[in-house]
């Protein structure tokens, strides 16, 4: 009886490792492969790691990339906001917010208009500081709040710098999440972001909105693409044009200076 129990026992651990994996199992396989917070990874990589067709490998990875499990960087595949955050991870939300303190106060001090720091979330983008004077609350938006990504300037600027298929991911999110929100012209948004991105990533609205608000926007770019963008709201009657170049170069000194944090 001892012969066959084993036999039968065999059996059923040949078979649990013959059974295909789950889509859980798979996603798993692909988390645990990063290891850490900071591993960057290619899809070679995560085939190799996880012994999934290339594939399958490829389309997961867009799936977590959609839930904000998974982000696309200039350097490979890394951990997103959601699954760092199951951690403790808002780290470098931290670091980013401390790197641009100074630089935000700066700026509107510089221009007395009223200054955003917002980081792309899923696909949204949370504002993560704002700094303003009596202006300020003119402007409907408030720290923690969140804007689409795809229609606001501090996300445009973000994801001019994002490969397209992460931008396709994001905006089918979007557009999923509520039902029946207005559709988006992915084709015209790609035009967009292309000329954002010829122009360092600046996004201008001049004010004709029903709030009658311009904005300039520019995204911060650090060691794996964007990691946050500034944005400058005032009175529809601002040159904003001519305030490019000054959020630019502010968000050049954030990532300066946020470079020297990791």
């Amino acid at each position: 009886m001892s012969t066959s129990g084993g036999v039968l026992e065999r059996a059923d651990r040949d078979g649990a490792e013959e059974r295909p994996l789950s889509m859980v199992e798979r996603m798993t396989t692909i988390m645990v492969a990063f290891g850490g917070p900071s591993a960057r990874l290619s899809l070679e990589d995560v085939q190799d790691a996880t012994g999934l067709p290339r594939s399958t490998a490829h389309r997961i990875l867009n799936q977590l990339i959609a839930l904000d499990w998974v982000r696309h960087t200039a350097t490979g595949y890394a951990l997103g906001s959601r699954a760092l955050g199951l951690g403790g991870g808002d780290a470098p939300e931290m670091d980013l917010r401390a790197a641009a303190a100074e630089t935000l106060r700066s700026l509107h001090l510089e221009t007395g208009l009223v200054v955003h720091l917002g980081v792309l979330d899923g696909s949204d983008v949370r504002i993560l500081d704002k700094v303003g004077g009596a202006l300020a609350a003119r402007v409907p938006s408030r720290v923690g709040g969140r804007l689409p990504a795809v229609s606001s300037l501090s996300g445009k600027a973000q994801l001019a710098f994002l490969p397209p298929e992460e931008v396709d991911a994001i905006v089918a999110v979007q557009q999923a999440d509520p039902p029946g929100r207005a559709r988006v012209d992915l084709a015209s948004l790609h035009r967009e972001l292309v000329r954002a991105r010829a122009r360092a990533g600046v996004v201008l609205d001049r004010g004709r909105n029903h709030l009658r608000l311009g904005c300039v926007a520019a995204p911060i770019i650090g060691r794996d693409g964007p990691c946050g963008a500034v944005a400058l709201v005032g009175g529809a009657q601002i040159d904003f044009e001519k305030l490019a170049p000054v959020v630019v170069r502010a968000t050049r000194v954030v990532a300066d200076r946020l470079a020297t944090f990791r």
